[in-house]
């Protein structure tokens, strides 16, 4: 009697223990990254990069491997760079490109959402309008910019008309692929759980596809972005104000290379900005969340 309780005793440890240890790789040690760390794997090499992109751009200039016309130094950019920030126009034409990039995504969002789940989710919108989607999502987003001016005049709406043109395909898109990457038996379990039509698509369909639809989102953005440079390039106007596109074009024009240096950079530099403070964040969180990312 007393050895099978004994047994009975090691048993009960044993499988708590085994619960124990379960438990243990279930749970996310989330724990805070010390600053050094961050700083050397994160900040550092990124930093170190445009350090060296500099120094082969000033050795190049110092070389003279071709006329300073074309290729200005880091310190004429610099000077340009200057000059915009104390007329004051600087913060004006990043903010007017930025605004409506921002805008013509979240229209693009709106729209494309819903789309991309009607097209995930029924087979006759799928088979009819899934291969146009494609289509247009290859389609270069320059080629809508003659037709929107024809369309709707050198204004604002034609800009956004681009925008929409070239991110929402491609948003709707990501969000199809994230819907067919779900497995069956998450909807399954859902609509046995009464989990249907709203519902079941915001409840289910919605977070287990997220990073397909991230993927989209990233992919829209960067869409977004380069179909308003090409429409501000293109279609300058003095009543559309001065936008990074119109900044580039107004360096060809009066040939100011130093100013066509200044304007792809600014152009680079928000696109970075924005994958750094909106999307890398929310990467982060659904990998977190579903235990794909154990340090941050």
């Amino acid at each position: 009697m007393a050895s099978t309780e004994t047994t009975d005793v090691k048993d009960a440890a044993g499988l708590g223990s085994l619960e124990a240890g379960l438990d243990a790789l279930e749970t996310v040690q989330a724990h805070r990254t010390p600053v050094r760390e961050v700083l050397v794997k994160k900040v550092l090499p990124p930093l170190v990069a445009v350090a060296l992109v500099l120094v082969v751009w000033q050795v190049l200039v110092s070389a003279k491997v071709t006329d300073s016309y074309k290729l200005p130094a880091p310190s004429a950019v610099w000077s340009s760079l200057k000059d915009m920030w104390l007329q004051g126009t600087l913060l004006d034409v990043v903010w007017t490109s930025v605004s409506r990039g921002l805008l013509g995504f979240l229209l693009a969002l709106a729209i494309g959402t819903p789309l991309g789940l009607l097209v995930a989710r029924v087979k006759f919108v799928r088979a009819a309008i899934g291969p146009i989607l494609s289509g247009l999502q290859s389609l270069p987003s320059v080629a809508w910019v003659p037709p929107a001016v024809l369309w709707l005049g050198l204004n604002d709406s034609m800009m956004y008309a681009v925008i929409l043109l070239g991110a929402v395909p491609s948003i709707a898109n990501g969000l199809v692929s994230g819907v067919d990457q779900v497995p069956p038996l998450y909807l399954r379990a859902g609509r046995t759980l009464g989990a249907t039509g709203v519902r079941g698509a915001w409840h289910i369909l919605m977070p287990a596809a997220l990073p397909g639809y991230l993927a989209g989102l990233k992919q829209g953005w960067a869409f977004s972005w380069r179909s308003l440079m090409a429409a501000e390039i293109i279609a300058s106007s003095p009543d559309l104000g001065l936008g990074l596109g119109q900044l580039l074009e107004n360096g060809r024009n009066n040939s100011d290379m130093p100013g066509i240096f200044l304007a792809i950079i600014l152009i680079l530099l928000v696109g970075i900005a924005i994958d750094l403070l909106i999307f890398s964040p929310l990467e982060r969180r659904v990998l977190r969340g579903r235990g794909l990312l154990v340090k941050g």
